[in-house]
């Protein structure tokens, strides 16, 4: 499964959803979109979102924090 993670060091939601992630054990690459101005362009052409977290799920994309929807496009209980 390939999960990457758009955020940045100070979205407390961010932060939320990547400790979810690790929880759950479940690998993911971030990607900082207030380092990486490139990240920050592919995470915008994918999600039409300027706002962090989005999530690129096995190419799902989804904006926001929301553990249940998370939960569901991860395949888990």
């Amino acid at each position: 499964m390939a999960v990457i993670v758009y955020s940045t060091e100070t979205c407390p939601w961010c932060t939320r959803a990547k400790d979810f992630l690790v929880e759950y054990k479940v690998n993911f690459k971030e990607k900082d979109v207030s380092k990486d101005y490139n990240a920050a362009k592919e995470m915008v052409r994918k999600s039409g979102q300027k706002g962090v977290p989005v999530f690129d799920i096995n190419g799902k994309i989804f904006a926001g924090y929301d553990e249940e929807k998370l939960k569901e496009l991860l395949g888990l209980k």
